[in-house]
Protein backbone atom coordinates (compact mmCIF):
# COMPACT_ATOMS: atom_id res chain seq x y z
CA UNK A 1 0.00 0.00 0.00
CA UNK A 2 3.22 2.09 0.81
CA UNK A 3 3.99 2.66 -3.15
CA UNK A 4 0.45 3.29 -3.73
CA UNK A 5 -0.51 5.76 -1.10
CA UNK A 6 -0.32 9.06 -2.57
CA UNK A 7 -2.55 7.75 -5.54
CA UNK A 8 -5.24 7.14 -2.83
CA UNK A 9 -4.90 9.80 -1.19
CA UNK A 10 -5.52 12.42 -4.13
CA UNK A 11 -8.55 9.93 -5.49
CA UNK A 12 -10.78 8.14 -3.09
CA UNK A 13 -12.02 4.42 -3.60
CA UNK A 14 -15.50 6.03 -4.74
CA UNK A 15 -14.14 8.24 -7.71
CA UNK A 16 -11.64 5.18 -8.45
CA UNK A 17 -14.24 2.38 -8.89
CA UNK A 18 -16.34 4.76 -10.75
CA UNK A 19 -14.74 4.95 -13.89
CA UNK A 20 -14.35 0.94 -14.77
CA UNK A 21 -17.93 1.26 -13.52
CA UNK A 22 -19.16 3.78 -16.09
CA UNK A 23 -17.34 2.22 -19.15
CA UNK A 24 -19.01 -1.27 -18.15
CA UNK A 25 -22.34 1.32 -17.98
CA UNK A 26 -21.93 3.23 -21.28
CA UNK A 27 -21.22 -0.13 -23.28
CA UNK A 28 -24.36 -1.93 -22.17
CA UNK A 29 -26.31 1.74 -23.30
CA UNK A 30 -24.18 1.27 -26.65
CA UNK A 31 -25.73 -2.32 -27.01
CA UNK A 32 -29.98 -0.56 -27.10
CA UNK A 33 -28.83 2.43 -27.91
CA UNK A 34 -27.60 0.92 -31.96
CA UNK A 35 -30.94 -0.85 -32.26
CA UNK A 36 -33.66 1.42 -31.38
CA UNK A 37 -36.09 -0.25 -33.33
CA UNK A 38 -35.70 -3.62 -31.79
CA UNK A 39 -34.68 -2.91 -28.29
CA UNK A 40 -38.55 -0.81 -28.38
CA UNK A 41 -40.16 -3.86 -29.72
CA UNK A 42 -38.95 -6.67 -27.52
CA UNK A 43 -40.04 -4.07 -24.95
CA UNK A 44 -42.82 -4.18 -25.96
CA UNK A 45 -43.68 -7.77 -25.94
CA UNK A 46 -42.47 -8.36 -22.78
CA UNK A 47 -44.61 -5.46 -21.18
CA UNK A 48 -47.57 -7.42 -23.16
CA UNK A 49 -46.64 -10.91 -21.70
CA UNK A 50 -45.97 -9.74 -18.44
CA UNK A 51 -49.67 -7.95 -18.17
CA UNK A 52 -51.73 -10.47 -20.09
CA UNK A 53 -53.57 -12.11 -17.17
CA UNK A 54 -54.40 -8.69 -15.56
CA UNK A 55 -57.66 -7.23 -15.46
CA UNK A 56 -56.40 -4.19 -17.71
CA UNK A 57 -54.74 -7.13 -20.15
CA UNK A 58 -57.97 -8.95 -20.28
CA UNK A 59 -60.32 -5.48 -21.04
CA UNK A 60 -57.91 -4.79 -23.95
CA UNK A 61 -57.45 -8.56 -25.83
CA UNK A 62 -53.58 -8.28 -24.66
CA UNK A 63 -53.11 -12.44 -25.60
CA UNK A 64 -54.11 -11.45 -29.34
CA UNK A 65 -51.77 -8.81 -29.65
CA UNK A 66 -48.75 -9.53 -31.53
CA UNK A 67 -47.87 -6.31 -33.32
CA UNK A 68 -47.47 -2.06 -32.71
CA UNK A 69 -50.85 -2.02 -34.92
CA UNK A 70 -52.90 -4.83 -33.00
CA UNK A 71 -51.91 -3.10 -29.78
CA UNK A 72 -53.05 0.42 -30.90
CA UNK A 73 -56.16 -1.23 -32.53
CA UNK A 74 -56.99 -2.47 -28.67
CA UNK A 75 -55.37 0.11 -26.51
CA UNK A 76 -56.74 3.74 -27.02
CA UNK A 77 -54.65 6.81 -25.95
CA UNK A 78 -56.03 7.95 -22.03
CA UNK A 79 -54.94 10.25 -19.57
CA UNK A 80 -54.81 9.90 -15.48
CA UNK A 81 -58.93 9.98 -15.76
CA UNK A 82 -58.96 7.24 -18.44
CA UNK A 83 -57.21 4.91 -16.23
CA UNK A 84 -58.39 6.17 -12.88
CA UNK A 85 -61.18 3.31 -12.56
CA UNK A 86 -58.30 0.73 -12.91
CA UNK A 87 -56.05 2.68 -10.46
CA UNK A 88 -59.33 2.85 -8.06
CA UNK A 89 -59.08 -0.72 -8.42
CA UNK A 90 -55.35 -0.91 -7.00
CA UNK A 91 -56.22 1.96 -4.19
CA UNK A 92 -58.95 -0.60 -2.78
CA UNK A 93 -56.37 -3.10 -2.85
CA UNK A 94 -57.22 -5.34 -5.51
CA UNK A 95 -54.41 -7.28 -7.07
CA UNK A 96 -53.72 -7.79 -10.47
CA UNK A 97 -55.46 -5.09 -12.31
CA UNK A 98 -52.92 -2.68 -14.63
CA UNK A 99 -49.48 -4.92 -13.52
CA UNK A 100 -49.35 -8.25 -12.10
CA UNK A 101 -49.33 -8.09 -8.41
CA UNK A 102 -49.68 -5.30 -6.47
CA UNK A 103 -47.34 -2.32 -6.55
CA UNK A 104 -45.03 -1.42 -4.19
CA UNK A 105 -45.69 2.80 -4.08
CA UNK A 106 -47.94 5.34 -5.15
CA UNK A 107 -46.03 7.79 -6.41
CA UNK A 108 -48.85 11.08 -5.46
CA UNK A 109 -48.94 14.04 -7.58
CA UNK A 110 -51.17 17.07 -7.99
CA UNK A 111 -52.43 17.28 -11.59
CA UNK A 112 -54.04 20.40 -13.64
CA UNK A 113 -57.11 18.79 -14.40
CA UNK A 114 -57.13 15.76 -12.20
CA UNK A 115 -56.76 16.69 -8.76
CA UNK A 116 -54.69 14.01 -7.12
CA UNK A 117 -53.01 11.40 -8.73
CA UNK A 118 -51.48 8.23 -7.65
CA UNK A 119 -49.23 7.00 -10.57
CA UNK A 120 -48.29 3.34 -9.22
CA UNK A 121 -45.06 2.17 -8.98
CA UNK A 122 -44.20 -1.82 -9.31
CA UNK A 123 -41.22 -3.67 -8.02
CA UNK A 124 -40.07 -3.93 -11.84
CA UNK A 125 -40.48 -0.06 -12.39
CA UNK A 126 -38.53 0.82 -9.18
CA UNK A 127 -35.30 0.05 -9.91
CA UNK A 128 -35.52 2.26 -13.74
CA UNK A 129 -35.99 4.99 -11.33
CA UNK A 130 -33.01 4.12 -9.73
CA UNK A 131 -30.72 2.81 -12.47
CA UNK A 132 -31.28 6.20 -14.86
CA UNK A 133 -30.28 8.40 -12.02
CA UNK A 134 -26.92 6.28 -11.55
CA UNK A 135 -26.56 5.85 -15.15
CA UNK A 136 -26.84 9.67 -16.03
CA UNK A 137 -23.72 10.43 -13.35
CA UNK A 138 -21.95 7.73 -14.74
CA UNK A 139 -22.56 8.55 -18.32
CA UNK A 140 -20.94 12.56 -17.21
CA UNK A 141 -18.02 10.20 -15.64
CA UNK A 142 -17.69 8.33 -18.86
CA UNK A 143 -18.18 11.60 -20.97
CA UNK A 144 -15.63 14.00 -18.83
CA UNK A 145 -13.23 11.48 -16.96
CA UNK A 146 -14.16 13.84 -13.51
CA UNK A 147 -15.03 11.40 -10.68
CA UNK A 148 -13.51 13.20 -8.00
CA UNK A 149 -16.98 14.77 -6.92
CA UNK A 150 -18.25 11.16 -5.72
CA UNK A 151 -15.80 11.29 -2.93
CA UNK A 152 -17.02 14.40 -1.19
CA UNK A 153 -20.86 15.66 -0.16
CA UNK A 154 -23.51 15.60 -2.47
CA UNK A 155 -26.62 17.44 -1.92
CA UNK A 156 -29.98 16.39 -3.65
CA UNK A 157 -32.94 18.96 -3.26
CA UNK A 158 -36.04 17.13 -2.92
CA UNK A 159 -40.02 15.93 -1.19
CA UNK A 160 -40.48 14.65 2.12
CA UNK A 161 -39.19 11.14 2.70
CA UNK A 162 -41.85 10.51 5.10
CA UNK A 163 -44.93 8.23 3.66
CA UNK A 164 -48.57 7.27 4.49
CA UNK A 165 -50.22 4.62 3.58
CA UNK A 166 -53.42 3.50 1.76
CA UNK A 167 -54.24 0.20 2.41
CA UNK A 168 -50.85 -1.90 2.62
CA UNK A 169 -49.23 0.21 0.04
CA UNK A 170 -46.99 3.29 0.62
CA UNK A 171 -47.57 6.37 -1.03
CA UNK A 172 -45.77 9.36 -1.28
CA UNK A 173 -43.84 11.82 -3.65
CA UNK A 174 -41.48 10.13 -5.88
CA UNK A 175 -38.10 12.08 -4.99
CA UNK A 176 -39.18 11.25 -1.13
CA UNK A 177 -39.81 7.39 -2.22
CA UNK A 178 -36.60 7.08 -4.16
CA UNK A 179 -34.75 8.44 -1.22
CA UNK A 180 -35.58 5.53 0.46
CA UNK A 181 -34.08 3.45 -2.46
CA UNK A 182 -30.44 5.86 -2.69
CA UNK A 183 -27.37 3.09 -2.85
CA UNK A 184 -25.92 2.68 0.46
CA UNK A 185 -22.40 3.40 -1.47
CA UNK A 186 -24.02 6.87 -1.78
CA UNK A 187 -25.73 7.60 1.70
CA UNK A 188 -23.00 8.35 3.17
CA UNK A 189 -22.03 11.65 1.58
CA UNK A 190 -25.43 12.27 0.99
CA UNK A 191 -27.05 15.82 2.03
CA UNK A 192 -29.36 17.19 3.90
CA UNK A 193 -30.28 14.29 6.88
CA UNK A 194 -33.55 12.19 6.87
CA UNK A 195 -34.64 14.38 8.97
CA UNK A 196 -34.30 17.70 7.49
CA UNK A 197 -35.37 16.11 4.28
CA UNK A 198 -38.40 15.05 6.38
CA UNK A 199 -39.20 19.35 7.26
CA UNK A 200 -42.91 20.01 5.18
CA UNK A 201 -42.42 24.18 4.83
CA UNK A 202 -39.87 24.56 2.32
CA UNK A 203 -38.27 27.68 4.16
CA UNK A 204 -37.64 26.26 7.74
CA UNK A 205 -36.49 23.37 5.46
CA UNK A 206 -33.94 25.63 3.46
CA UNK A 207 -33.06 27.22 6.72
CA UNK A 208 -31.98 23.63 7.78
CA UNK A 209 -30.78 22.83 4.69
CA UNK A 210 -27.88 25.57 4.63
CA UNK A 211 -27.32 24.79 8.55
CA UNK A 212 -25.98 21.59 7.34
CA UNK A 213 -24.53 22.02 4.08
CA UNK A 214 -22.06 25.37 4.33
CA UNK A 215 -19.25 24.46 5.72
CA UNK A 216 -19.20 20.77 4.06
CA UNK A 217 -17.03 20.09 1.19
CA UNK A 218 -19.99 19.88 -1.61
CA UNK A 219 -19.30 19.19 -5.00
CA UNK A 220 -22.36 18.21 -6.12
CA UNK A 221 -25.93 19.88 -6.16
CA UNK A 222 -29.03 18.61 -7.78
CA UNK A 223 -32.39 20.27 -7.94
CA UNK A 224 -34.79 22.20 -9.58
CA UNK A 225 -32.80 25.62 -11.05
CA UNK A 226 -35.70 28.07 -9.25
CA UNK A 227 -35.56 26.69 -5.95
CA UNK A 228 -31.54 25.89 -5.94
CA UNK A 229 -31.49 29.45 -7.03
CA UNK A 230 -33.11 30.93 -3.46
CA UNK A 231 -30.58 28.20 -1.78
CA UNK A 232 -28.04 30.16 -3.41
CA UNK A 233 -29.39 33.93 -2.34
CA UNK A 234 -30.37 32.72 1.08
CA UNK A 235 -26.54 31.29 1.24
CA UNK A 236 -25.32 34.47 -0.12
CA UNK A 237 -27.30 37.05 2.09
CA UNK A 238 -26.00 35.08 5.34
CA UNK A 239 -22.32 34.85 3.92
CA UNK A 240 -21.81 38.57 3.05
CA UNK A 241 -22.91 38.35 -0.53
CA UNK A 242 -19.89 35.68 -0.65
CA UNK A 243 -19.68 33.95 -3.98
CA UNK A 244 -20.86 30.30 -4.31
CA UNK A 245 -18.07 28.87 -5.97
CA UNK A 246 -16.21 30.95 -2.37
CA UNK A 247 -18.65 29.16 0.25
CA UNK A 248 -18.33 25.83 -1.77
CA UNK A 249 -14.98 25.53 -3.97
CA UNK A 250 -15.33 21.71 -4.67
CA UNK A 251 -18.80 22.19 -5.91
CA UNK A 252 -18.44 21.26 -9.77
CA UNK A 253 -21.23 19.23 -10.96
CA UNK A 254 -25.16 20.71 -11.27
CA UNK A 255 -27.78 18.31 -11.83
CA UNK A 256 -31.57 19.55 -12.46
CA UNK A 257 -34.57 18.45 -14.45
CA UNK A 258 -38.22 19.49 -14.69
CA UNK A 259 -37.81 22.89 -16.58
CA UNK A 260 -35.56 24.69 -19.18
CA UNK A 261 -32.53 25.41 -17.22
CA UNK A 262 -31.32 28.43 -20.13
CA UNK A 263 -33.88 31.05 -18.24
CA UNK A 264 -32.09 30.60 -15.06
CA UNK A 265 -28.47 29.56 -16.44
CA UNK A 266 -27.01 33.15 -16.13
CA UNK A 267 -28.26 34.19 -12.91
CA UNK A 268 -27.23 30.74 -11.23
CA UNK A 269 -23.75 31.28 -12.81
CA UNK A 270 -23.14 34.40 -11.75
CA UNK A 271 -24.26 33.32 -7.92
CA UNK A 272 -21.57 30.52 -8.32
CA UNK A 273 -18.94 32.74 -9.84
CA UNK A 274 -17.94 30.80 -12.62
CA UNK A 275 -19.38 28.01 -15.10
CA UNK A 276 -19.78 24.33 -14.21
CA UNK A 277 -20.57 21.27 -15.41
CA UNK A 278 -24.38 20.20 -15.59
CA UNK A 279 -26.55 17.29 -16.27
CA UNK A 280 -30.13 17.63 -17.30
CA UNK A 281 -32.36 14.34 -16.17
CA UNK A 282 -36.19 14.21 -17.52
CA UNK A 283 -37.47 12.42 -14.72
CA UNK A 284 -41.31 11.69 -14.09
CA UNK A 285 -43.44 10.16 -11.32
CA UNK A 286 -44.75 7.65 -14.87
CA UNK A 287 -41.09 6.94 -15.76
CA UNK A 288 -37.56 7.79 -16.26
CA UNK A 289 -37.22 8.54 -19.55
CA UNK A 290 -34.26 10.19 -20.43
CA UNK A 291 -31.07 12.03 -19.30
CA UNK A 292 -28.02 13.86 -20.69
CA UNK A 293 -25.42 11.52 -21.58
CA UNK A 294 -22.87 13.94 -23.35
CA UNK A 295 -21.63 17.92 -22.54
CA UNK A 296 -21.13 18.45 -26.30
CA UNK A 297 -23.91 17.04 -27.94
CA UNK A 298 -27.62 18.89 -27.43
CA UNK A 299 -30.57 16.84 -26.31
CA UNK A 300 -31.18 14.35 -24.10
CA UNK A 301 -30.31 10.38 -24.51
CA UNK A 302 -33.72 8.67 -24.66
CA UNK A 303 -34.11 5.19 -22.72
CA UNK A 304 -35.46 2.88 -24.86
CA UNK A 305 -34.70 -0.33 -22.63
CA UNK A 306 -35.85 1.12 -19.34
CA UNK A 307 -39.37 -0.86 -18.97
CA UNK A 308 -41.30 1.54 -20.90
CA UNK A 309 -42.36 1.63 -24.40
CA UNK A 310 -42.95 4.92 -25.47
CA UNK A 311 -45.51 6.29 -28.62
CA UNK A 312 -45.71 9.69 -30.19
CA UNK A 313 -48.42 11.63 -31.71
CA UNK A 314 -47.39 15.06 -33.71
CA UNK A 315 -48.76 17.63 -31.39
CA UNK A 316 -50.78 19.15 -34.20
CA UNK A 317 -52.89 15.94 -34.10
CA UNK A 318 -52.92 15.28 -30.21
CA UNK A 319 -56.90 16.80 -30.20
CA UNK A 320 -57.91 14.69 -33.20
CA UNK A 321 -60.14 11.71 -32.46
CA UNK A 322 -57.86 9.45 -34.18
CA UNK A 323 -54.65 10.86 -34.15
CA UNK A 324 -51.06 8.76 -35.68
CA UNK A 325 -49.75 6.60 -33.00
CA UNK A 326 -45.59 6.59 -33.97
CA UNK A 327 -43.32 4.23 -32.66
CA UNK A 328 -39.01 5.21 -32.67
CA UNK A 329 -38.80 4.15 -36.29
CA UNK A 330 -40.90 6.19 -37.25
CA UNK A 331 -40.24 9.66 -35.94
CA UNK A 332 -38.70 13.13 -37.68
CA UNK A 333 -36.33 15.34 -36.15
CA UNK A 334 -37.76 19.12 -35.37
CA UNK A 335 -41.05 17.62 -35.16
CA UNK A 336 -43.12 18.61 -32.27
CA UNK A 337 -44.11 14.92 -30.65
CA UNK A 338 -46.72 14.16 -27.28
CA UNK A 339 -45.18 11.61 -25.73
CA UNK A 340 -47.00 8.32 -24.83
CA UNK A 341 -46.33 5.47 -22.39
CA UNK A 342 -46.46 2.41 -21.69
CA UNK A 343 -44.91 0.60 -18.63
CA UNK A 344 -43.98 -1.89 -16.26
CA UNK A 345 -45.90 -0.05 -13.50
CA UNK A 346 -48.69 -0.79 -15.46
CA UNK A 347 -49.52 2.46 -17.50
CA UNK A 348 -51.38 1.77 -20.79
CA UNK A 349 -51.70 4.06 -23.65
CA UNK A 350 -50.66 6.92 -21.51
CA UNK A 351 -50.38 10.53 -22.59
CA UNK A 352 -47.76 12.39 -19.64
CA UNK A 353 -49.00 16.02 -20.87
CA UNK A 354 -45.23 16.68 -22.31
CA UNK A 355 -44.30 17.75 -25.69
CA UNK A 356 -40.56 16.30 -27.35
CA UNK A 357 -38.76 16.94 -30.14
CA UNK A 358 -36.17 14.62 -31.63
CA UNK A 359 -32.87 16.30 -31.80
CA UNK A 360 -30.64 13.39 -33.17
CA UNK A 361 -31.51 9.61 -34.52
CA UNK A 362 -28.02 8.42 -33.69
CA UNK A 363 -28.68 7.75 -30.74
CA UNK A 364 -32.08 8.86 -30.34
CA UNK A 365 -32.14 12.49 -28.40
CA UNK A 366 -34.53 15.14 -27.47
CA UNK A 367 -35.35 18.19 -25.76
CA UNK A 368 -38.27 18.77 -23.95
CA UNK A 369 -40.51 21.64 -25.90
CA UNK A 370 -43.22 21.73 -23.45
CA UNK A 371 -46.81 20.55 -22.36
CA UNK A 372 -49.74 19.75 -24.23
CA UNK A 373 -51.47 21.66 -22.54
CA UNK A 374 -49.94 24.28 -21.38
CA UNK A 375 -49.77 26.80 -24.56
CA UNK A 376 -51.83 30.04 -25.63
CA UNK A 377 -54.22 29.62 -28.39
CA UNK A 378 -56.80 32.29 -27.13
CA UNK A 379 -56.29 33.80 -30.65
CA UNK A 380 -55.35 30.33 -33.07
CA UNK A 381 -51.52 31.69 -32.33
CA UNK A 382 -51.27 27.91 -30.71
CA UNK A 383 -47.61 29.68 -28.90
CA UNK A 384 -45.95 26.80 -26.80
CA UNK A 385 -43.71 26.82 -23.99
CA UNK A 386 -40.55 25.97 -26.22
CA UNK A 387 -40.88 29.26 -28.04
CA UNK A 388 -41.39 31.87 -25.42
CA UNK A 389 -38.06 29.79 -23.70
CA UNK A 390 -36.37 30.69 -26.65
CA UNK A 391 -37.44 34.25 -27.16
CA UNK A 392 -36.52 35.26 -23.77
CA UNK A 393 -33.20 33.50 -23.76
CA UNK A 394 -32.72 35.56 -27.10
CA UNK A 395 -33.54 39.06 -26.31
CA UNK A 396 -31.65 38.62 -23.07
CA UNK A 397 -28.75 38.08 -25.06
CA UNK A 398 -29.51 41.12 -26.69
CA UNK A 399 -29.48 43.09 -23.37
CA UNK A 400 -27.00 41.50 -21.34
CA UNK A 401 -27.59 43.32 -18.11
CA UNK A 402 -30.44 42.09 -17.97
CA UNK A 403 -31.50 39.17 -15.14
CA UNK A 404 -34.62 37.32 -15.26
CA UNK A 405 -36.13 35.18 -12.12
CA UNK A 406 -38.94 33.81 -13.11
CA UNK A 407 -41.84 34.54 -15.80
CA UNK A 408 -45.06 33.14 -17.52
CA UNK A 409 -47.19 34.78 -20.16
CA UNK A 410 -51.19 34.78 -20.29
CA UNK A 411 -53.51 36.35 -22.55
CA UNK A 412 -55.01 39.40 -22.02
CA UNK A 413 -58.31 38.98 -24.44
CA UNK A 414 -60.65 41.97 -23.26
CA UNK A 415 -58.04 44.64 -22.32
CA UNK A 416 -59.93 48.30 -20.88
CA UNK A 417 -58.61 49.77 -24.28
CA UNK A 418 -56.94 48.99 -28.08
CA UNK A 419 -56.71 45.29 -29.03
CA UNK A 420 -55.65 42.22 -27.11
CA UNK A 421 -52.25 41.11 -26.26
CA UNK A 422 -50.43 39.10 -25.00
CA UNK A 423 -49.44 39.56 -21.09
CA UNK A 424 -45.56 38.37 -19.84
CA UNK A 425 -45.56 38.46 -16.27
CA UNK A 426 -41.60 38.90 -15.93
CA UNK A 427 -39.71 38.97 -12.27
CA UNK A 428 -36.41 40.62 -13.02
CA UNK A 429 -33.82 40.48 -10.80
CA UNK A 430 -32.05 43.25 -12.89
CA UNK A 431 -34.00 45.24 -15.11
CA UNK A 432 -33.44 46.10 -18.63
CA UNK A 433 -31.77 49.49 -19.32
CA UNK A 434 -34.69 49.90 -21.85
CA UNK A 435 -37.84 48.15 -20.79
CA UNK A 436 -39.59 49.31 -23.93
CA UNK A 437 -36.76 48.15 -26.17
CA UNK A 438 -36.51 44.83 -24.54
CA UNK A 439 -40.58 44.27 -24.87
CA UNK A 440 -40.08 45.30 -28.70
CA UNK A 441 -37.20 42.65 -29.65
CA UNK A 442 -39.61 40.21 -27.55
CA UNK A 443 -42.15 40.21 -29.47
CA UNK A 444 -39.86 40.52 -32.46
CA UNK A 445 -38.38 37.66 -31.93
CA UNK A 446 -41.55 35.84 -31.21
CA UNK A 447 -43.49 36.81 -34.66
CA UNK A 448 -40.18 35.14 -36.20
CA UNK A 449 -40.32 31.81 -33.74
CA UNK A 450 -44.05 31.48 -34.55
CA UNK A 451 -46.09 32.11 -38.07
CA UNK A 452 -49.87 32.66 -36.70
CA UNK A 453 -48.94 35.22 -34.11
CA UNK A 454 -47.00 36.53 -36.61
CA UNK A 455 -50.36 36.82 -38.46
CA UNK A 456 -52.13 38.27 -35.92
CA UNK A 457 -49.73 41.06 -35.34
CA UNK A 458 -49.22 42.02 -38.99
CA UNK A 459 -53.35 41.67 -39.51
CA UNK A 460 -53.55 43.97 -36.63
CA UNK A 461 -55.52 41.12 -34.49
CA UNK A 462 -53.10 41.46 -31.83
CA UNK A 463 -51.23 44.52 -30.41
CA UNK A 464 -47.66 43.46 -29.61
CA UNK A 465 -46.71 41.95 -26.29
CA UNK A 466 -46.70 44.18 -22.99
CA UNK A 467 -44.43 43.09 -20.09
CA UNK A 468 -45.72 43.23 -16.17
CA UNK A 469 -42.72 43.58 -13.78
CA UNK A 470 -43.99 41.66 -10.90
CA UNK A 471 -41.97 42.85 -7.46
CA UNK A 472 -39.34 40.63 -6.30
CA UNK A 473 -40.37 37.50 -4.70
CA UNK A 474 -43.58 37.14 -6.39
CA UNK A 475 -43.07 34.38 -7.93
CA UNK A 476 -42.51 32.69 -4.65
CA UNK A 477 -45.46 34.25 -3.28
CA UNK A 478 -47.48 32.72 -5.69
CA UNK A 479 -46.21 29.20 -5.32
CA UNK A 480 -46.38 29.50 -1.60
CA UNK A 481 -50.34 31.18 -1.92
CA UNK A 482 -51.12 27.58 -3.73
CA UNK A 483 -49.11 25.05 -1.42
CA UNK A 484 -46.41 24.37 -4.19
CA UNK A 485 -43.40 25.94 -2.78
CA UNK A 486 -40.45 24.17 -3.03
CA UNK A 487 -39.58 20.47 -4.25
CA UNK A 488 -40.39 19.69 -7.25
CA UNK A 489 -42.81 22.36 -8.47
CA UNK A 490 -42.86 25.01 -11.34
CA UNK A 491 -44.69 27.96 -12.16
CA UNK A 492 -46.21 26.82 -15.72
CA UNK A 493 -44.34 29.19 -18.51
CA UNK A 494 -47.94 29.95 -20.40
CA UNK A 495 -51.52 29.67 -19.60
CA UNK A 496 -54.34 29.72 -21.90
CA UNK A 497 -56.46 31.63 -19.51
CA UNK A 498 -55.79 34.87 -16.27
CA UNK A 499 -55.81 32.36 -13.49
CA UNK A 500 -51.99 32.57 -12.71
CA UNK A 501 -51.86 36.36 -14.01
CA UNK A 502 -54.35 37.05 -11.34
CA UNK A 503 -52.95 35.71 -8.81
CA UNK A 504 -49.85 37.50 -9.85
CA UNK A 505 -51.30 40.90 -10.05
CA UNK A 506 -52.27 40.72 -6.25
CA UNK A 507 -48.67 41.15 -5.52
CA UNK A 508 -47.85 44.02 -7.89
CA UNK A 509 -51.33 45.79 -6.42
Amino acid sequence: MTLFSPFFKNMGIKSLLAKPFAKYVHKQTQKWATKPVETQQRVLEGLINDAKHTVFGKDHNFDKIKTHKDFVENVPIRDYEGLRPYVNQMLEGKPDVLWKGKPQYFSKTSGTTSGVKYIPLTKESIPTHINAARNAILSYVHDTGNSKFLDKKMIFLSGSPELEKKGDIHYGRLSGIVNHHIPSYLQTNQKPSYETNCIEDWEEKLDAIIGETVGSPMTLISGIPPWVQMYFDKIREQNDGALIKDIFPDFSVFIYGGVNFEPYRAKLFESIGKEIDTIELYPASEGFIAYQDSQTEEGLLLLLDNGMFYEFIPADEYFNENPTRLTIGEVELGVNYAVILNTNAGLWGYSIGDTVKFVSKDPYRVIVSGRIKHFISAFGEHVIGEEVEKAIKHVVSQHPETEIVEFTVAPSVNPEQGKSYHEWYIEFAQMPNDLDAFRLDLDKKMTSINAYYDDLIVGNILQKLEIRPVPKGSFIGYMKSIGKLGGQNKVPRLSNDRKIADELEKFIQ
